[in-house]
């Protein structure tokens, strides 16, 4: 109990910083996605491996509970074949297709999310899932607006950009 206490606490505290930066973080990261260094894949790389020796995502799963990802064919056939229904049926019971017209969960928190933070098919997840929070991809300029929108959902990219402004405007 002390543990989602402070799981709570930490959240709190990463929405606020999150909404506090956001103006800047958004000014930022439009002027980085004109002007990209040749190496912000390797800085966002290494910023990347250093964030996540400090933070662990089964204490958050801040993703799973407020956002879904985009499910894709493949991630449809996959999870269907995981729980052993048809994908017609997954489609049913777990899916809708938002405004642009890619599959997404009806729900949040993610229908698959445990009490404990772990996805109940974590081997079979989604793409998008497993790609996330997207700061250690190449090409990583490509992404910067969907960058914004994951720092006010993940702590770890709160912490990624903020690594980005210390190194690129020093």
């Amino acid at each position: 109990m002390a543990e989602q206490e402070n799981n709570s606490r930490f959240l709190a505290r990463f929405r606020e910083e999150s909404q506090n930066k956001s103006k800047e973080n958004k000014a930022f990261l439009d002027k980085l996605r004109k002007r990209p260094p040749a190496n912000l894949d390797d800085i966002t790389s290494a910023l990347h491996d250093e964030v996540f020796t400090r933070i662990n995502c089964l204490n958050c799963a801040n993703c799973c509970k407020t956002t879904s990802p985009i499910v894709i064919d493949r991630d449809i056939d996959r999870i269907a074949r995981r729980l052993k229904i048809k994908p017609s049926a997954l489609i049913e019971q777990y899916l809708k297709l938002d405004e642009d017209g890619d599959y997404v969960f009806t729900q949040a928190p993610c229908p698959f999310l445990m009490p404990d933070n772990y996805c109940m098919i974590y081997d079979d997840r989604p793409r998008a899932c497993r790609e996330y929070p997207h700061t250690n991809r190449k090409r990583f300029h490509q992404i910067l607006k969907l960058t914004w929108h994951n720092t006010l959902v993940c702590p770890a990219v709160l912490e990624v950009v903020e690594g980005l402004k210390a190194k690129i405007l020093r």
